[in-house]
């Protein structure tokens, strides 16, 4: 058996040295993938950039050790000691993970999780051998410091694995460095339905049936039963057409439809039964936005008269003073104008509003009373509107140079907000951002990022508008209406009132 030892701890020390060699040449010559590989995995996100450079050097450094024979041992000890880790983080995936793309290449990567365990749980026994059969050559250790010395290096193998685990976690879903997590498999695409044209956009749904509006026919109101995929358009009647229209938009909600454009200002409402419009505000405030809470409550966002900054109000057709402008909402960066846009949206399953800026990381979350219930932020960084504002002598502002756009589109539904977000994070591909738009998931109870997932564009056409249901996202891509099945990746995330384990 001493006859054999040398050799075979030789042996073992070259099987490492090619393992070595091997993983940290695959990692480098796909380096980019590797790094959006690592930057999915729920033990390493928030630590990709830093891990995927850390990995490869100590691989590398482990080779030079096991390449000397004075610093073999010492070597040893260190692939123990990292391939223990490896295995406590393939362990914690199959047991704590849904999802989390292999960070191996070549080989390696077409191992199912439970053979890669197997294999690194050998690579951890093979070190030990050999780790054991040099120790009276090299160091003289007794066994007893031989155990301290294992146990040791695994506390340290395993704590560092798990610290990782919690703290990239909690850093992702909290404190985000702006670093995505794709959920797994959230939407599947069910069927697409041919439109024939597209400047459409939704206005709401209501038993099984889509609304849509339309720009350029802007009294046309379309439906489209989910079950059946028949699709009816037919004309708004009004009670008065004679006004200067510039902007018509449309809403539907509880069996009604409203009508309205604030550059009049004037609002219609009527019934899906008999497309009859009637007039129920006029001249009562001017708006570019409008949320309908019930059928004589809105929320708008207008500007003030009296400092031209974005504000939101509320409009009660039922009070006097109709009109209610909250001028603390919205907070002024640079112009108020420019750096306060962005999009107001009501959650229809519990009331709330939802104002998220278009040009920084921030929405605010409101109650119908446009009371403050959170201010919260996306994922990135940028806290800072970054445009550029001239001041024209009428009085008017204009962007003097092309703004960075953080935030396109928003949809709430269930204590969720669904954002399309226009900024890529760290370790994407920007192959990829060219061919889908990304949309990102957050809680709007509590400061906390879901995941985000991906809807990939057709042909050349990107999505334009999209809904939420409980069951269903649904999508507006070129002339058609996409129908995809929310996974439990998302439906699992819907709050329904009752006490939740989040």
């Amino acid at each position: 058996m001493r006859k054999i030892a040398p050799f075979l701890r030789t042996l073992i020390c070259y099987l490492f040295i090619v393992l070595f060699i091997y993983a940290a040449v695959s990692k480098l010559m796909d380096f980019e993938n590797f790094q959006i590989q690592l930057a999915q995995s729920p033990l390493l996100s928030a630590y990709a950039g830093f891990i995927s450079y850390a990995v490869i050097i100590v691989e590398i450094l482990i080779v030079l050790l096991l390449c000397i024979k004075r610093t073999q041992q010492i070597g040893l000890y260190a692939s123990y000691g990292l391939m223990l880790a490896f295995t406590v983080y393939i362990y914690l995936i199959i047991n704590y993970s849904d999802f989390v793309p292999c960070s191996c290449g070549g080989i390696l990567e077409k191992l199912g999780w439970t053979e890669h365990l197997i294999f690194n749980l050998v690579f951890v026994g093979l070190a030990v051998i050999a780790i054991y059969m040099g120790r009276t050559a090299i160091y003289q250790k007794t066994k007893r410091k031989l155990f301290v010395t294992f146990f040791a290096i695994s506390i340290v193998s395993i704590g560092s694995v798990i610290l990782l685990f919690l703290t990239s976690e909690h850093i992702i879903k909290q404190e985000n460095n702006f670093t995505r997590r794709y959920l797994q498999h959230p939407i599947i695409e069910e069927k697409a339905i041919d439109l024939g044209a597209n400047s459409y956009y939704f206005t709401g749904y209501e038993n099984n049936t889509l609304y849509l509006g339309n720009y350029t026919a802007p009294l046309v109101l379309t439906s489209v039963d989910t079950n059946t995929d028949q699709i009816v358009s037919k004309k708004i009647d009004l009670d008065y057409k004679d006004h200067p229209f510039k902007s018509i938009m449309m809403r539907v909600k509880n069996g009604s439809f409203y009508l309205y454009d604030g550059t009049v200002p004037v609002i219609y409402k009527g019934k899906l039964t008999n497309l009859h419009a009637e007039t129920i505000s006029l001249n009562d405030a001017f708006f570019n936005q409008l949320v309908v809470i019930d059928s004589i409550k809105f929320a708008i966002r207008t500007q003030s008269s009296t400092t031209n900054t974005q504000i939101l109000g509320k409009l009660n057709l039922n009070k006097q003073p109709k009109i209610e402008l909250i001028s603390t909402i919205l907070e002024k960066q640079i112009d108020g104008v420019f750096d306060t846009d962005g999009l107001l949206v009501s959650d229809s399953y519990t009331n709330d509003l939802v104002y998220t800026y278009y040009y920084r990381n921030q929405f605010i979350v409101m109650d119908q009373a446009l009371h403050i219930k959170h201010k919260l932020n996306t994922i990135d960084t940028t806290y800072q509107a970054k445009i550029e504002v001239s001041h024209l002598s009428d009085g008017k502002n204009k962007m003097s140079a092309p703004p960075l756009l953080v935030n396109k589109k928003m949809v709430a539904h269930r204590h969720l907000l669904f954002n399309i977000s226009k900024l890529m994070g760290k370790f994407e591909s920007q192959k990829q951002w060219k061919q889908v738009d990304v949309i990102d998931v957050y809680r709007t109870d509590r400061r906390h990022y879901i995941g985000s997932f991906t809807v990939q564009h057709r042909e050349e056409n990107k999505l334009s508008d999209f809904l939420v249901t409980d069951s269903h996202f649904y999508a507006l891509i070129g002339n058609e209406l996409i129908v995809y099945k929310l996974k439990p990746a998302i439906t699992d995330q819907f709050k329904t009132g009752k006490a939740e384990n989040l």
